[in-house]
């Protein structure tokens, strides 16, 4: 099988991808050519754009469009903002998408985007014209039946709106369908911008009665303090978990009391970080991957376990909310050790999901309750989560391993029963 990567380097997202893709063909044993065809993808669209900055400058910015798999479906996955935005990781976080949708059972294929470029020091006039340059750049390649963009890293809801209304002005009418996690005014799902954090939830739910772990009472930390881990620390403290740890990219803060989740979010929006919180010490990023809990939610960035680290890991469970926080070399180490790892492809995937749900409801042009949001995503992901780990058991293979086993299989089953042109 081609790889399409060289040397397995842990430090590049591509790689790890290539890894744990690998891991599960073999276990499945997986015609080589419809290995190959799986793991190359579609199509990659690099674009590169100028914008007229506040001060009268002009810069050009780099911008990607990467659908990695239409087998099953639209193309669907997020855009994000950020310096280190490049093609390679591009690439493999559609191959992710890919593999998250194919687990959730939704009909979907991954894709993925990005703007290269640091949304803390643009404008908020400077970032919607970043926006809308970059939608009319790729607005060939998306659209609500072909390829549908959602939020990601430095992106939100104003964000997916400014992309549906460049795309429907180029189109001459609205298309609502085109983006997902939009304003509920603009035809976005209830529960869309707390799905991710909430699918965490549902899976860190099961994995506690896995394992024997009274869900209230267990003490739980969290790297990251975005929308992800700001709304899993909420969620899971609302259910009786005490939260000792929470930190963001500029530090974070211990107590092992239990952290007022609502008054430290208030107090990160005045200060732009939950680091010098009052009533809590500090602590850094390193630290706090180190505490002594019962789970660990690590929803900030990839790359965040790895062999040097992942010995001192002492959480019973690991729920990734983030993509790509555990490297293979850090998996076999906390396996060794019995802790229970939920990939993210399994954990995170409730962000895709109530997109698919708010897809559905723009396709069909009706609206659901935040109970039908809730419900509908508590049953794909329970069942989910029970798939996965029944592979795992039958199998005696650990769930990141099991959950592509499970999504490989869907997809190749999909391009199989397709077949290939000519």
């Amino acid at each position: 099988m081609s790889t399409g990567v060289e040397a397995c380097d842990e430090s590049k997202l591509l790689d790890v991808a290539y890894m744990q893709f690998r891991n599960a063909v073999q276990q499945l044993a997986l015609d080589p050519g419809l290995a190959d065809v799986l793991w190359r993808g579609s199509r990659s669209y690099i674009v590169e754009f100028p914008v007229r900055m506040d001060d009268g400058r002009i810069r050009v910015f780099n911008g990607y469009r990467v659908q990695h798999s239409t087998h099953r479906g639209p193309a669907k996955g997020g855009i994000r903002f950020h310096p280190n935005v490049d093609l390679s990781d591009t690439k493999a976080l559609a191959a992710l998408m890919t593999w998250k949708c194919a687990v959730m059972n939704i009909p979907f294929g991954g894709a993925k985007g990005g703007v290269q470029c640091d949304p803390r020091a643009l404008s908020l006039g400077e970032l919607e014209r970043i926006t809308r340059r970059f939608t009319w750049e790729i607005a060939p390649l998306i659209g609500p039946e072909q390829d549908i963009p959602a939020p990601d890293v430095s992106t939100n809801a104003q964000v997916m709106a400014w992309i549906m209304d460049t795309y429907s002005i180029l189109q001459g009418y609205t298309v609502q369908g085109v983006v997902t996690g939009k304003p509920v005014e603009l035809g976005g799902s209830l529960g869309r911008e707390a799905a991710t954090a909430q699918g965490v939830v549902y899976s860190i739910r099961e994995a506690c009665l896995a394992r024997g772990i009274d869900l209230e009472g267990a003490t739980v930390a969290v790297q990251g303090f975005g929308n992800v881990g700001w709304h899993s620390a909420r969620l899971l403290s609302e259910l009786g978990c005490r939260i000792v740890g929470v930190s963001d990219v500029d530090g974070g803060v211990l107590n092992e009391k239990g952290l007022d989740i609502p008054a430290l979010k208030a107090y990160e929006r005045e200060a732009g970080t939950v680091a010098g919180a009052p009533g809590a010490a500090g602590i850094d990023n390193s630290e706090l991957l180190q505490l002594d809990v019962d789970i660990l939610v690590p929803a900030a960035i990839e790359g965040q376990i790895t062999k040097e680290n992942a010995a001192r890991v002492k959480a019973q469970i690991v729920a990734e909310g983030a993509n790509g926080p555990t490297t293979p070399s850090a998996d076999a180490i906390l396996g060794d050790k019995g802790v229970f790892v939920i990939p993210d492809i399994l954990a995170n995937g409730g962000g895709v999901t109530v997109s698919y749900f708010e897809w559905v409801q723009n396709t069909q042009k009706l609206f659901w309750q935040q109970e039908d949001v809730n419900m509908r995503l508590d049953s794909i992901m329970t069942r989910a989560f029970h798939e996965v780990l029944d592979i795992a058991q039958r199998n005696k293979v650990d769930m990141r391993t099991a959950a592509y086993m499970l999504a490989v299989q869907r997809v190749a089953r999909a391009a199989e029963v397709r077949g290939f042109f000519p």
